[in-house]
């Protein structure tokens, strides 16, 4: 996800642009800033891009999930579904929020199966966090169904596709809230940054005070003095990564997207010459973002056989099934049990009673899929990769 591999001399005007007035604070200081407000024109433009009301900027990916997730008020207690093939801040964003995580399978589009879905609600289920992963789409409309049938909001994770859609409606734009990551190799980079995305007033309301200690952004009195409706913490957005998102996002569709794509379909048409393999199914190929092609053998003997060559040519694969960061099995700190805090907390209460419990965590579905997929990651500068890529699936061919 190859944000950083086109930084130049437009992210390093709007960077120097900021440091030649000294103010890195989103807020205030309108004299010394001239009126320039980085941060608020890139939430403008990227809300204009994605065609949503209210784009709000943050931190991180992961502050992203934890104040649209404080916006629609969960609470200690409270369950949220979300699935066992994504990265682990999604989870960790509802422990924060004091909610236990619960995990559904994927089906063949590697996202939220909409079908398991209805077998994880209770009636302690307060909010669906679909993940739309690898630059792919989840079946969205279909899990919007279930959720409406159960009056259950849905936040949209789309870290790993910006700027993917659906029949040319943006992903982040179909739930409650959408949330994105714009970290060190997202799509699109600020370094570390997030972003929020409704078209409801009221969160984004509480999601703007929530990130800024509460503060009601009251324009009437100096900064300091505004009055605040519940507590916050700090999850602000500076006008460096401001700047960097506005000079990214001018070149998302014509640079990084449409190279991907391209990149894409050459590795593709390789892979499609093997009976053998299968490709995960993508919704709409026409708004894949192309962030990752996703391949499927027909067992994971094969899977294995195929990857090592891959690994071996230097083709720079990834088997998610051994991966620690995204696949749950993997998960040994969430498996386990393990917390840093004295008291156990998530997983026990003070009383010391167990209070999750993921040990017997058991998704066979997506263990199935996971373990019978490879990943190779699209960067926009390939040429000189994709001969080495090609060359590696003709000789993987020869193995399965």
């Amino acid at each position: 996800m190859p944000g950083y591999e086109i930084i130049d001399d437009e992210e390093k005007k709007e960077i120097l642009d900021v440091l030649s007035r000294k103010v890195l604070l989103r807020y205030e200081f309108d004299k010394e800033r001239e009126g320039v407000y980085k941060v608020a024109e890139f939430e403008r433009e990227f809300a204009k891009y994605c065609g949503a009301k209210h784009a709000h900027a943050v931190s991180s990916g992961t502050a992203a999930l934890r104040v649209g997730l404080a916006a629609l008020g969960i609470s200690p207690g409270d369950e949220v579904i979300t699935q066992g093939f994504t990265f682990v801040a999604t989870w960790e964003s509802i422990f924060d929020a004091g909610a236990i995580p619960v995990f559904a399978e994927i089906d063949d589009t590697l996202c939220l199966d909409p079908n398991d879905l209805v077998n994880r609600i209770t009636p302690r289920t307060k909010a669906i966090v679909p993940v739309h992963m690898c630059g792919g789409q989840a079946q969205i409309q279909e899990i919007l169904e279930v959720a409406g049938q159960h009056n259950i909001p849905v936040l949209e994770d789309t870290a790993q596709s910006c700027g993917a859609s659906i029949e040319g409606k943006s992903l982040g734009t179909f739930g409650q809230l959408g949330t994105f990551s714009f970290d060190a190799v997202k799509t699109l980079t600020t370094g570390e940054g997030g972003m929020i995305l409704t078209d409801d007033q009221d969160l984004y309301v509480k999601a703007s005070e929530f990130h800024d200690h509460g503060h009601d952004h009251n324009p009437n009195v100096g900064r300091g003095l505004e009055k605040r409706n519940f507590v916050g913490v700090n999850y602000r957005m500076m006008e460096l990564q401001g700047a960097m998102g506005l000079a990214q996002l001018r070149k998302l569709d014509k640079v990084i997207l449409s190279r991907q794509r391209e990149n894409k379909a050459r590795i593709k048409e390789a892979l499609s010459r093997i009976d053998q393999v299968t490709f995960r199914n993508i919704p709409d190929p026409e708004g894949d973002a192309a962030t990752f092609i996703i391949f499927l053998l027909p067992t994971s003997e094969k899977a294995n056989a195929f990857n090592q060559v891959m690994t071996d040519e230097g083709a720079g694969t990834v088997y998610w099934y051994d991966n620690p960061w995204h696949y749950y099995e993997q998960w040994e700190h969430l498996l386990e049990g393990k917390s840093l805090l004295r008291n156990g907390y998530p997983f026990k209460a003070e009383s010391g009673e167990t209070r999750c419990d993921f040990k017997d965590l058991n998704l066979p579905k997506t263990a199935a899929l996971i373990s019978r997929a490879i990943t190779i990651q699209i960067n926009i500068h390939m040429d000189e990769q994709i001969p080495v890529i090609i060359k590696a699936i003709e000789k993987a061919a020869k193995v399965i």
